[in-house]
């Protein structure tokens, strides 16, 4: 992180905490449970997106957001603010009041890799943040260009056994799930791969169906064309169970038992959220995640398949993914920069 990005810290909180938005909190602590919850939401909620408009995860939340705001009764306005590895973004939740009206649209960087990878984080990914729910739950999909001679995990293994090192694989950039992926992959199936590091996924894949990289493990919506041109082959989805939308293409783990890799989306709140705040926003994500309407959608634009979860869940979760990934990223030799 560089000094400009340092300046996000948690130590500003108290300065930037409006006398309007203390006295709210001051008189929501008197209410009664039931009242507070009731009542809450009286005017439009803030969805920060940690990154630039235009990907993934700008365009779920702007699909979940409508259908919040209309049960919750108030509009949920998306904002993104992109920059240093989603840092700047979740850092301005960490700062804003705990009153429940700005919400974080978490990926697995914010609050479970970026500790391991970026020195000085401006917030405490454990303590400055409550969960709410999972949003999304997904899988990688594991693809080879046409000309590698392996069509299955288990003959991409044995070309890899082969060919110590000379396989290569692609990855969005060091410390992306896609680069992680493909290192636990090597962990688990005791292969070595050469990782080629791009600056985003599109590039990567690029050179994938160019033939310059052998093989990519990534989001597998922007795969979808180069697969129906020929350029890249399926090989396998990352997920413990086959994907719900591509049955046909078997699991990493029916070769590799053991292999998962889910991708995640979530919200969370600052911590210090009043809990029947909280548990207002559950049950309206749990509602509107369970529309067919809204699960349509998101399949036919590509993206992963809505899923819910208590709070008490998607926290396990989180602690889960942080120790799993921490041991990879620690076993790979990956430095904080």
């Amino acid at each position: 992180m560089n000094g400009q990005d340092s300046n996000h810290g948690r130590g500003g909180l108290g300065r930037r905490t409006t006398f309007a938005a203390a006295a709210s909190l001051a008189t929501a602590a008197l209410l009664p449970r039931g009242s507070l919850a009731q009542s809450y939401p009286t005017r439009p909620l803030r969805m920060i997106v940690p990154f630039v408009p235009g990907g993934g995860a700008d365009l779920t939340a702007r699909f979940v957001a409508e259908p919040l705001g209309a049960e919750l009764g108030q509009t949920v306005i998306v904002e993104n603010r992109g920059g240093a590895g989603g840092t700047i973004g979740t850092a301005a939740v960490a700062q804003a009041p705990a009153d429940g009206y700005t919400l974080l649209y978490g990926t697995p960087g914010p609050l479970i890799t970026n500790r391991f990878l970026m020195a000085n984080l401006p917030y405490d990914p454990d303590r400055d943040f409550a969960p709410v729910s999972l949003l999304t739950q997904g899988a990688y999909l594991m693809v080879v260009n046409k000309d590698v001679p392996a069509r299955t995990v288990a003959e991409v293994i044995a070309l890899a056994k082969a060919r110590p090192g000379e396989l290569t694989f692609a990855s969005a950039g060091i410390g992306a799930g896609s680069h992680l992926s493909g290192e636990l992959l090597c962990m688990q199936a005791g292969i070595r791969m050469t990782h080629v590091p791009y600056r985003g996924t599109g590039l990567a894949l690029q050179d994938v169906a160019a033939g310059r990289v052998d093989i990519s493990i990534d989001t597998y919506g922007p795969m979808i064309p180069m697969i129906q041109e020929g350029l890249l082959r399926p090989v396998a989805v990352t997920s413990a169970r086959r994907a719900e939308d591509l049955p046909d293409i078997p699991t990493v783990a029916e070769t590799v038992p053991g292999f998962e890799v889910t991708v995640m989306n979530y919200l969370c709140v600052r911590a210090g959220t009043p809990q029947p705040m909280i548990q207002r926003l559950n049950q309206a994500l749990v509602k509107v995640l369970a529309e067919p309407a809204l699960r349509e959608r998101m399949r036919a634009a590509g993206a992963s398949p809505p899923v819910s979860s208590t709070p008490e869940e998607l926290g396990g979760l989180l602690r889960t993914e942080v120790a799993k990934w921490g041991d990879v990223i620690r076993r790979v030799g990956i430095r904080p920069s």
